[in-house]
């Protein structure tokens, strides 16, 4: 498939060429990578459920990752209409995951408009090794999680004296 040329105001013109087999580029094949790297699995299973959670990953509700520090993290998670015994925090096996469950509403309401989302939700994150949930609040419609890496003293590096 060619696009036609685009015409530039000096003149100049712009010929895009795309190639159909260039477009459809979102599925990997990890199973090379399965059979010749020894001790791996865990970092191609976590590349392969990367690939397919952003594909189902839905956009609600918004967040953000910010870096604290040179080991400290913090998600924040817009999390209007939702208090803190309607929020879930678990973390196994490497994965973080935030559940909202709204509880239901017992006062029927005529809206003109309805803006604000308060939809039950679930987002998963993947965690680094060393990485755990510190602390977590909620404050003006937002979820603060704290997260901290770890490194334990066997993997920070360390000087080794030669002797003579």
């Amino acid at each position: 498939m060619e696009a036609p040329p685009t015409a530039r105001p000096n003149g100049w013109q712009i010929k895009s060429i795309l190639l159909y087999e260039d477009m459809h580029m979102r599925n990997f094949d990890l199973s090379p990578l399965y059979r010749s790297a020894i001790g791996f699995d865990r970092l191609a299973s976590m590349l392969d459920a990367a690939n397919r959670s952003n594909e189902q990953q839905p956009s609600y509700p918004p967040y953000n990752i910010e870096l604290l520090g040179e080991n400290e993290y913090r998600i924040t998670m817009a999390v209007a209409g939702f208090n803190s015994s309607e929020l879930d925090i678990q973390t196994e096996n490497g994965n973080l995951t935030i559940t909202g469950q709204k509880e239901p509403d017992e006062q029927e309401h005529k809206y003109l408009y309805q803006g604000i989302a308060a939809r039950n939700f679930e987002r998963r994150f993947q965690l680094a090794d060393h990485v755990r949930v510190v602390k977590a609040s909620v404050e003006n419609g937002l979820l603060h999680v704290d997260l901290v890496r770890e490194i334990p003293e066997a993997m920070k590096s360390r000087r080794i004296e030669i002797q003579s």
